[in-house]
């Protein structure tokens, strides 16, 4: 998927909006790069992995990081550049970070008038860079195996993240243990495997909603018993219900 690489010296700052399903190809930047959707929901993929974000994250990407955008619903997008040194956040791999109110305005005021060096815009981003700093990290990510056990157990989740089937029934219809497959998800994608399909029912719940879906079919099409169930593990994961969520975009 990264084969094909830009190279943008600079990340821009500016405002964008993708449709639904529109793609941003695989480039890097000389500088960092924060990402944040005001509305829609939006993916950053990289070859280790995916990360997602709705309106209350925004997604870090460091300076030469090869990665790609993917918007779901349409998609209100602000980039922010920042110089490559120093690195405020000191992170070397992409992160989801927690948006504050304050650090949401910062962003759009940031992003709304890119480009300027007054001493107002100087302290904005000093605020902002704050604030970057202090953001808690989520663990909102799909890590990308590599191991051929790994992958094929993976692949029949993502084709049907409501499989109901334990991780030992995955291993017998792909020829491995579940003892050997619980190993490898824990040393390879740094979880369990209830944890990753926990992520990958949370991403495709997310696209859902920016699809219009009603939570009730969010919730059985992604495999939770019931939408109370779905629910309670929305509100745990992102601080509201999927029902705000959907009412307001993202």
């Amino acid at each position: 998927m990264m084969s094909k690489t830009r190279h943008l010296p600079h990340a821009p700052t500016r405002t964008q909006v993708l449709a639904a399903g529109e793609r941003i190809d695989a480039h890097r930047h000389d500088e960092h790069q924060v990402v944040y959707a005001g509305s829609g929901v939006l993916a950053v993929t990289t070859d280790a992995g995916t990360w997602f974000a709705p309106g209350t994250r925004a997604i870090w990407v460091p300076a030469g990081c090869v990665h790609a955008h993917l918007a779901h619903g349409r998609t209100d997008l602000h980039l922010l550049g920042l110089p490559a040194a120093p690195n405020p956040l000191g992170l070397e791999e992409p992160a989801v970070l927690a948006v504050s109110p304050l650090l949401r305005e910062l962003i759009l005021a940031a992003t709304a008038a890119p480009g300027g060096s007054s001493p107002e815009q100087r302290r904005l981003r000093a605020v902002l860079a704050d604030q970057l700093r202090a953001a808690p990290r989520e663990p909102v990510q799909l890590p990308a195996p590599s191991d051929p056990r790994l992958v094929a157990v993976c692949e029949l989740l993502q084709a049907d993240c409501a499989d109901p089937r334990t991780l030992a029934q995955l291993g017998a219809a792909t020829g491995a243990s579940e003892r050997t497959l619980s190993r490898l998800f824990a040393a390879e994608l740094g979880m369990s495997f209830t944890a990753w399909r926990t992520q990958l029912r949370l991403y495709h719940a997310l696209r859902l909603l920016a699809e219009d879906v009603p939570v009730t079919t969010v919730a059985h099409r992604c495999g939770w018993s019931s939408a109370s169930a779905f629910i309670d593990v929305f509100r745990r994961e992102y601080g509201h219900t999927p029902g705000t969520h959907h009412r307001r975009g993202g």
